[in-house]
């Protein structure tokens, strides 16, 4: 009778030792009313000046408007490139990277890779004026105006966020086996076959999630954008500022911030599918 009848307790996840669910929903209600409060409402504002023009009333002509403009084909498509080829240079340089400093014994390595966390807390605009004292217009090479081109803006963007990918990849080698390395060397493996044969397949998860990380970073980037004076590149983030705060274009502003947002969420849901798929 006694198991009759804590058996649809025990069903119900319920014992004696474990916490009721109004005692679980009392420590979750704090961090939902302030995720509620402080990220949710203002997005929801956003959302909604969007659908708000000037004139009165909610209708999509900010939307309308801001499709039809040719800044706005220009941003999202200097956004489209811009980020995905900052992702590639920041995981090519980043692997090499990570791949000297984890497996090549020189004299400070731990010291370089102490410094990389140190460099993660930089503001992005540190980073880009100290590039201008050299990519300038008064800088060492500053007749090439190299800073103020789009290749510029991705120089700075790959400086700045390879760390960001080499933080997951020398935590990555750190777990590795050292014994997979001794045995591919005592069997004849050079170092390039045991990088794309042992390391590199340990790597990939540090690597999807690094680079994912940067790609969404660069996507929403624009402290480097705006501190290397480059006129002619125009992303979505420097889009929102530049109708908002230039032109007063509230609607117009809110409208490129939401379509920045969908396009953010839709790379992280599809991150998200393809890291399940992988087994990631």
């Amino acid at each position: 009778m006694a198991e009759a009848v804590e058996s649809p307790r025990v069903a119900r996840g319920w014992s004696r030792g474990s916490p009721r669910p109004f005692g679980a929903l009392a420590w979750a209600l704090p961090p939902v009313v302030a995720l509620a409060l402080f990220f949710l409402y203002p997005l929801a504002l956003v959302v909604r000046q969007s659908f708000r023009p000037d004139t009165g009333g909610t209708s999509l002509r900010p939307y309308a408007d801001v499709f039809a403009s040719e800044g706005f084909r220009h941003a999202l498509w200097t956004t489209v490139w811009l980020a995905p080829a900052s992702t590639a240079g920041c995981l090519v340089l980043g692997f090499l990277l990570a791949l000297v400093i984890a497996f090549v014994p020189f004299p400070g390595a731990k010291a370089v890779a102490r410094f990389i966390d140190v460099y993660l807390s930089f503001p992005s605009f540190l980073i880009t004026l100290a590039l201008l004292f050299v990519y300038g217009g008064t800088g060492i090479v500053g007749s090439f105006q190299f800073l103020t081109t789009p290749w510029g803006v991705l120089l700075a963007e790959v400086t700045y966020f390879t760390p960001f990918v080499m933080r997951p990849l020398l935590a990555a080698f750190a777990q590795l086996d050292t014994a997979q390395l001794e045995a591919a060397g005592s069997l004849g493996a050079r170092a390039p076959r045991i990088v794309r044969q042992v390391i590199l397949p340990e790597a990939l998860p540090a690597l999807a999630a690094g680079g994912s990380l940067v790609l969404v970073l660069c996507l929403n980037e624009f402290g480097i954008v705006l501190f290397t004076g480059a006129k002619g590149v125009t992303t979505l983030p420097t889009l929102v500022y530049g109708k908002a705060i230039l032109e007063s274009d509230y609607p117009g502003a809110c409208a490129v911030a939401v379509v920045n947002v969908l396009i953010s969420v839709g790379l992280y849901g599809l991150y998200r599918v393809v890291s399940r798929r992988a087994g990631a």
